[in-house]
């Protein structure tokens, strides 16, 4: 039988108290600044976080779990919500990856509010995550570097870190962009809509500066008039695709910005029996787009949360490493919905 190791041989945890020590501050604040509450100062929470990062400092808010073997290693999924095929792809591809490590993955809802994002990332971080990887509906991500301090790897998928050294895992956005406008255009469409998602998202801007690189020199002049915002399901997608029909001069082709305003365009476009005369284009591949011959621009989700976390399992392994901006390209798949060719 092993003998068992001296008090001497195991690596003391830095306390709260040494980093308030170091600090300056009480343990009251030290505790509040590690928290992320409001009501600390800047320049004091500043002062708490560099005293955590020089001791190596985590917190250890469950302790009383990991003692009674309720809580197990895992790595932490925020993702913007639970019934997206795109995101069930990415936690298959973590999955795929961490099942070997001993780790098991944590689920968790943001519902694309920063608020419950922030929430869900520090009670995933108090019950000792070992990591997190984001799907982030925050516009920037400084407030990550209080769980960093904390000693917890967080990688960003789909959507890069903005104002955070952080590793990302992302797709070749504004490459999708352009292969979807130079498949329309060499199609002959020049009246090309998008009806994109949120207007603050990274993954639409990419995309529209991407069609912009080629519609600004082959298509109409006045495409950007047909670009909408701000849609993020398939009932406000509906509604904008009846408006852009109703138009004097509607668009010939309607891109949409992802596998949720697809669906509305369809069925818009459906009820009204303009299926035949209009082309549409998504970003996202989905099951339903097989069938129903919908052409897609898309990359490979699975692999995107493979590469995530790896890059999450590395960071475990050495915390010194320089951040990565992992980026994964983008394709093509023509279907019958953008077969037709204009004369």
């Amino acid at each position: 039988m092993d003998e068992p190791r001296s008090d001497a041989a195991v690596p003391r945890r830095a306390t709260l108290a040494q980093v308030a020590e170091r600090a300056g501050v009480s343990l009251k604040t030290a505790s509040r600044a590690l928290g992320g509450e409001s009501y600390v100062t800047e320049e004091t929470r500043n002062r708490v976080l560099a005293a955590a990062r020089e001791l190596d400092y985590q917190r250890n808010s469950a302790a009383s779990l990991l003692a009674s073997g309720r809580l197990a290693d895992s790595i932490g999924l925020i993702m913007g919500e639970f019934t997206n095929p795109f995101y069930s792809a990415i936690a298959q591809g973590i999955e795929d990856e961490i099942q070997g490590h001993g780790i098991h993955l944590a689920v968790a809802n943001s519902r694309e509010s920063a608020e419950q994002e922030w929430h869900v990332a520090r009670d995933l971080a108090d019950r000792q995550t070992k990591a997190l990887i984001v799907v982030s509906a925050m516009t920037e991500h400084s407030a990550y570097a209080q769980l960093q301090a904390r000693g917890i790897p967080i990688v960003f998928v789909d959507r890069p870190a903005e104002q955070l050294p952080a590793e990302s895992v992302i797709f070749d956005n504004r490459e999708g962009g352009r292969l979807a406008a130079r498949h329309l255009s060499d199609s002959g469409h020049r009246r090309i809509a998008m009806i994109g998602d949120y207007n603050w998202l990274p993954t639409r801007r990419e995309r529209l500066a991407g069609m912009a690189e080629v519609l600004d020199v082959t298509g109409d002049s006045d495409w950007r008039e047909l670009v909408t915002a701000d849609v993020h399901d398939a009932h406000q997608a509906r509604k904008h695709t009846a408006d852009l029909l109703a138009l004097p001069d509607p668009p010939t082709a309607i891109v949409a910005g992802n596998n949720r305003i697809v669906l509305g365009v369809m069925e818009e476009l459906s009820a009204a029996g303009r299926t035949d005369d209009v082309a549409v284009l998504s970003f996202d591949e989905f099951e339903w787009a097989r069938v129903l011959g919908i052409s897609v621009i898309t990359g490979d989700a699975v692999q995107l949360g493979r590469e995530a976390a790896r890059l999450a399992l590395a960071r475990l392994a050495d915390r010194g490493g320089t951040p990565e901006r992992t980026v994964l390209p983008m394709h093509l798949i023509a279907r019958g919905s953008t077969e037709l060719t204009l004369p």
